[in-house]
């Protein structure tokens, strides 16, 4: 048996490269993701009010549950499960409408699973409990391995890497981990890991964060991606499901209580992300406004750590049929032009100068107008005269002529969200819109 083992790691450390051996698209045949996709985000406030995190529109035609789905796809992994509860309509229309080309005759699907009180009385009370109630589901397609993944998080990642690397240690589970500077390390589960990798410490978002040996400025961090064999998974919520003191969590509960017990193994990120052979690697929980708002903007750089042209690992969304972006007007006092900025389609900058912004689709922008480091969601118009800086503005804003937003910090704060790095959020409510009412 370890020579069988030796030989496996052999074979993953050629996984490193960018010819993998075909053993890989085995494991990953064999193998259902089961992405978590339920929770609200409260932390981006008012950007959630009328759709869950991963439904959050990103990068100017994407959502933020299109990078882990992508990576499932272009990793091989074609059976998916994606977990729902909190206003999941917007989400669930984009997953219809954008990931229906899987083909159910080659057993490639992606299943809605939404919180609907299989086992009792109860909505989903946590990551290990929403698993536990799709245990059936999951059984149904007879697995060899599960990855449990967020869905609200921004990165690309080979999957198959990481699986040849679980194989490879016989882990029963193994947690895709990064390094990040230690004073931001709080917001996490921290990991103390010995010299093979395994587990030997976790803990859930600690005030006084385990630095790693020998770096004592950083901490090894989960990213909230797992890989269980099927059966350890099975036998584990079953157990957490009967601790009436666990809160069914797999970063407070159960990992904690298998790292003692059993081969848990951290794989580290920089072995399968994808990009960044050139430079760190690229994940980002855009869990707050201000996050939201610098990882938009890291993507118009003219570099970006986030490289959406990449061919070989396309991020996959569903796009409406529109027209160009068009560009307006050559008067010395109106101009259309956009710098150093991103323009979807249907986009029409009308005599208006669009700087260092990220524009999705159908955005007017009317004459005269300036829009500087702002990210502005699709189907906003902005009228005539407006000036707006370092702003965020929701789907289906109408900015009236003549208004500033992003230039009194206080005036802004007495009508919209402003953050504490000075970024502010605007809704259609906050403008006394009512673009979300029943007609």
């Amino acid at each position: 048996m370890q020579d069988d083992n030796e030989e496996l790691k052999q074979v993953y450390s050629i996984t490193r490269g960018s010819q993998g051996p075909r053993f890989v698209s085995q494991l990953t045949r064999e193998s259902f993701a089961l992405v978590l996709a339920g929770g609200r985000g409260s932390r981006l406030k008012q950007l959630t009010d009328w759709r869950s995190k991963p439904a959050v529109p990103f990068a100017g035609k994407f959502r933020i549950i299109d990078f882990t789905l992508s990576n499932c796809v272009n990793s091989g992994i074609r059976r998916i499960g994606v977990a729902t509860q909190y206003k999941s309509q917007s989400l669930i229309h984009h997953l219809q409408r954008g990931w229906s080309f899987l083909d159910g005759r080659l057993n490639e699907f992606i299943d809605l699973l939404p919180a609907q009180q299989q086992m009792g009385e109860e909505w989903y009370q946590g990551t290990a409990d929403a698993v536990f109630q799709n245990l059936d589901m999951l059984r149904r397609n007879h697995p060899k391995y599960i990855l449990v993944l967020s869905g609200d998080h921004v990165y690309k990642m080979d999957y198959g890497r990481m699986l040849a690397f679980h194989v490879a240690e016989q882990a029963d589970m193994t947690v895709a981990c990064m390094e990040v500077p230690r004073e931001e390390a709080s917001a996490f589960g921290v990991m103390g890991v010995g010299e093979d990798w395994r587990v030997t410490r976790f803990d859930e978002k600690p005030k006084e964060p385990m630095a790693i040996p020998g770096k004592p400025d950083r901490a090894l961090v989960s990213m909230g991606v797992y890989v269980f064999n099927a059966g350890f998974l099975y036998e584990q919520v079953i157990r957490d499901r009967d601790d009436p003191n666990s809160s069914h969590d797999f970063g407070k509960d159960v990992i904690p209580h298998i790292v003692d017990r059993y081969r848990v193994f951290a794989h580290d990120f920089s072995e399968s992300c994808v990009g960044c052979e050139e430079g760190q690697p690229y994940w980002r929980d855009v869990g707050t406004v201000d996050a939201y708002w610098e990882a938009n903007m890291d993507v118009i750089h003219v570099t970006p750590e986030l490289n959406l042209y990449d061919d070989s690992w396309p991020i996959w969304t569903y796009q409406d049929q529109l027209p160009p972006a068009k560009f307006v007007f050559d008067d010395e006092d109106r101009r259309g032009m956009a710098i150093d900025s991103m323009v979807s389609g249907d986009c029409i900058i009308s005599g208006a100068t669009v700087r260092r912004s990220l524009l999705f689709s159908s955005v007017r922008v009317e004459d005269r107008s300036l829009v500087e480091d702002s990210v502005i969601l699709p189907k906003v118009r902005i009228g005539r005269n407006v000036v707006i800086r370092r702003a965020i503005l929701d789907k289906r804003c109408r900015i009236p002529d003549g208004t500033q937003i992003g230039v009194n910090r206080e005036e802004d704060a007495r009508r919209f969200h402003v953050t504490e790095k000075g970024v502010t959020l605007v809704t259609p409510e906050m403008l006394g819109q009512q673009a979300h009412r029943v007609r």
